[in-house]
Parts: C-alpha cells; structure tokens; sequence
C-alpha cells in the first residue's frame, strides 16, 4: 500500500479523566500516528458533551476528532492500542479520502453542466420576488380597463 488515504478517527475519552491526563492522551496518539509513518492533518477537541446513550454509566464524553493521512498501518495500531485503554470509552475510524474524490468529481460535473445551460441566473437571484416580467410577457393588471 504506498498509496496515502485520509482517515477520520474520532474517540471519546471518559468524562472523569483529569485534564492532564486527557493532554497526555491525545500527545500519546499523536506520537503512534507519527511513529508509524502517518501525519495528523487537523486535530480538534471538540470538548465535553452529551451521549447519545449511556456508555459505562456516563452520559458525557470527551470528543476529540483527528485528520489522520497515511498507508493504513498506523490506523491498525491506533485502533489496536484504543481497545486497551480504558479512558478511551468509544471509538470510530472512517476512510474519507474516496468520498472527498467523489464529491468533488460530481461538484465539477455540475458546475460544467450548469456553464452549458442557457440563460443561467445566480442561486441568489433565483425566485426573488422583486424581480420583473420579462419583456413581452403578459401581466394581469393589462387585462382591466377601468
């Protein structure tokens, strides 16, 4: 596999790991990316929140959320490593390099098929209600002769 893919991984840590220790954790993911080859693209906390459910009778966690580019070993020993932790309650890892590839494909193709159609109005300008009858077009009001 010398071919780089981009992987989501988000974890929840356990709401009652002290602060230091959560710091600690994350610098202990990180370092394993790094050491297996991987690089960390975006890494985001994004802090304390609800549960969808309880998980080891806690309501919240501890949302941390990583960009992780590499060849896919690194992701193995992540996970690896995750399952033996105890302060990491959940987590999940996506590969999101061929949906971005997709998406950005069907993007092109619609901004080349709407250059093709005539007469194309801006998204904003579409159904505006202040806009006028196009010309030679009938209107109501031309039909009273009061």
């Amino acid at each position: 596999m010398a071919t780089n893919r981009i992987y989501e991984v988000m974890f929840i840590i356990d709401p009652d790991t002290p602060e230091d220790d959560v710091t600690r954790l994350n610098e202990n993911v990180r370092q394993i990316i790094t050491d297996q080859g991987g690089t960390i693209t975006k890494n985001e906390n994004m802090g304390r929140r609800q549960l969808a459910y309880p998980i080891n009778r806690k309501n919240e966690g501890i949302y941390q959320l990583l960009e992780v580019e590499g060849s896919g070993g690194e992701i193995a020993e992540l996970e690896r490593r995750m399952r033996v932790n105890d302060q990491i309650i959940r987590y999940i890892t996506v590969r999101v390099d061929e949906d971005r590839r997709r998406a950005e494909k069907f993007k092109t193709k619609r901004a080349k098929k709407a250059s093709k159609r005539p007469f194309t109005t801006p998204a904003s300008q579409r159904g505006s209600s202040t806009s006028s009858p196009a010309p030679g077009s009938h209107t109501p009001d031309e039909d009273y002769e009061g």
